[in-house]
């Protein structure tokens, strides 16, 4: 808007303000041992093998009270609100996978920040193409303290061999993310 008279011209910025809120993760946990572990499988070409792969090896390293393996069967939307709060209910640490696309990586963080909302640490995994969304994405929702795990891309199109190191990954950093040693 601009107004003119003789005595005064007023002009008012359309930009606006930006306000950020950031919202903190959930607490972290002091060990693994005994808690309830949720899987998060977006469906996604790979994701199954990479988290059960990935699962493997974590049950392994520690002793989880349960696990539990959920499927969302759109890996381009948020999983439902009654899943999430399903699995908000029923664990007490989340990995979830994979975002190694634009709408896939977007909904991975969206659901980890919904977890994280709900008190449960979220292991995120994206791969290293979709950094710069992922930290634009956790801007944009007010969380950007979340950490995610990150691997190398691709992982539609890999060898076992390439899968087996893409797994020993996800396994260092989700352990480091639950813990809040990242």
């Amino acid at each position: 808007m601009l107004t003119t008279t003789l005595e005064a011209l007023t002009v008012y910025d359309p930009r606006g303000t930006l306000v950020q809120h950031s919202t903190p993760t959930a607490p972290r946990v002091a060990a693994l041992a005994g808690l309830r572990l949720g899987v998060l499988d977006n469906s996604k070409w790979n994701a199954n093998k990479l988290l059960r792969g990935s699962l493997a090896l974590l049950k392994g390293q520690h002793e989880f009270a349960t696990v539990n393996y959920y499927v969302k069967h759109s890996f381009s939307k948020d999983a439902a609100p009654e899943l999430i709060q399903q699995i908000a209910t029923e664990c007490d640490i989340v990995l979830t996978a994979i975002g190694d696309c634009g709408s896939c990586c977007s909904c991975c963080v969206r659901d980890g920040i919904a977890l994280e909302l709900l008190g449960v640490p979220s292991a995120v995994i994206i791969t290293t193409e979709f950094l710069r969304e992922t930290k634009l994405t956790r801007a944009a929702i007010g969380m950007p303290g979340l950490q995610p795990v990150v691997i190398d891309h691709p992982i539609s199109s890999i060898t076992d061999a390439e899968m087996q190191a893409r797994i020993a990954q996800v396994v260092a950093q989700a352990q480091q993310v639950w813990l809040g040693q990242g």
